[in-house]
């Protein structure tokens, strides 16, 4: 079975081999943290095991004396604590750590939920680490895995339609993409949505919760690329819009979805308040306008935090819709400005005239009409500045 490089690994290595500061490594489960993070590690210590629980519960030098941390070693040791964010106290653990050990030995911390829905006050982690923010395998990422240059955006290169096909069918999660076999991806989806309601969600909610946050995951798996109606999913709940909202939230930190919001900046009459919801996995999307959307919705939301978790820039993913009912799917903007706008088709290839309007309004540098059933074309989308229809295969390919 073929093995598939990251480009996390990539980007992780190089912080270690430059930074000082801890690596916090978040994202899905099973998106291939552990498999990574062995790979870099000289010491692997993961929560579940019970005997590195109860070294850490026992403090940062028990820990240090229990693995040989204070020996000398050929090159420089690099310590990774896997699912930490499990420990009640482990903010506070690893700063202390850290303060204690950070000089002699790299240190590695994961955690599937976002790490940060456990802050619960102390002191702060200021200049003590650097997050990096993993997402499942993208067509940019199995074409190369190196660190982007300056440029940030790729030059175009052909994914075989092999590969094009399995991504779109499978998803980017490396067991179901490597597998590509349809029962075992049921299986596999069917198991992983069971941890998320039994396991994950336990750890995050009360129990009397679950029942209505599970109601919740099936209705939002049948709404990707929709708008979300907070006041309206409440009521098919039996809750207020309050309670919506905070379930969602729960659902985001767990990497269910993640809400895209409206950019109104200099756009006259918009929509402001209205977030879109995506589901983090497309491969089980039956509608297949939805399951395009959302495909390029998550190639999207890992560039923009790929490229801003390597320092270049603040990038950040919305959309744009005014009430005249003009609409554009996404923009990407840079540093608070506008830099491309995305309009995501199956087929059609008659150029949407909200592009062309939105470009005018928002400044953008490229306006595209990203269309997925379209052929690889050996162009570079972002040489272009006027809206045009592009193929999804060539524009993915040089993102992240």
């Amino acid at each position: 079975m073929k093995n598939y490089p990251r480009i996390y690994q990539t980007m992780i290595e190089s912080h270690l081999k430059n930074y000082r500061q801890m690596v916090f490594v978040s994202g899905p489960r099973q998106v291939g943290k552990t498999t990574m993070c062995e790979a870099v590690a000289s010491t692997y210590l993961s929560w579940d095991d019970e005997d590195v629980r109860r070294a850490i519960q026992s403090g940062q030098r028990a820990v240090a004396d229990k693995y040989a941390l204070n020996v000398a070693a050929e090159s420089e040791k690099v310590l990774v604590y896997d699912e930490i964010h499990k420990y009640s106290k482990w903010k506070q653990f690893l700063k202390g750590f850290y303060d204690l050990y950070g000089r002699n030995l790299r240190i590695v911390a994961t955690g599937s939920a976002k790490m940060d829905v456990y802050k619960k006050g102390g002191d702060s982690m200021m200049g003590r680490y650097f997050p990096y923010r993993m997402h499942p395998l993208s067509v940019a990422e199995l074409l190369d895995v190196s660190i982007p240059d300056e440029r940030i955006v790729r030059s175009p290169k052909r994914l075989s339609d092999d590969e094009w096909t399995a991504l779109v069918r499978f998803g980017g999660f490396p067991d179901p993409f490597v597998n590509r076999d349809v029962r075992f991806s049921r299986r596999w989806n069917s198991l992983r949505f069971e941890q998320l309601l039994k396991t994950d969600m336990r750890d995050l909610t009360r129990i009397s919760e679950l029942d209505q946050l599970s109601a919740l995951a099936e209705i939002l798996s049948n709404r990707s690329g929709e708008q979300l109606v907070y006041k309206s999913i409440g009521r098919d709940l039996g809750v207020d819009e309050k309670t919506a909202k905070k379930w969602i939230k729960t659902l985001k930190y767990l990497y269910f979805g993640f809400e895209v919001r409206p950019w109104f900046r200099n756009i006259e009459n918009s929509i402001r308040k209205m977030p879109k919801w995506y589901l983090r996995d497309w491969a089980n999307i039956q509608d297949e306008g939805k399951r395009a959307e959302t495909f390029i919705a998550c190639h999207l939301l890992k560039a923009v935090e790929g490229w801003t978790d390597l320092g270049y820039g603040e990038f950040s993913l919305g959309y744009l819709r005014d009430k005249s009912r003009r609409e554009v799917d996404f923009v990407v903007t840079r540093d608070g400005i506008p830099w491309f706008l995305v309009e995501v088709k199956k087929s059609d290839t008659s150029l949407s005239e909200a592009l062309a309007f939105f470009q005018e309004r928002t400044g953008a540098a490229h306006a595209f009409q990203v269309v997925m059933d379209a052929e690889y074309g050996e162009y570079d989308c972002f040489a272009i500045h006027s809206p045009k229809v592009v193929s999804a295969k060539t524009f993915l390919s040089q993102l992240f």
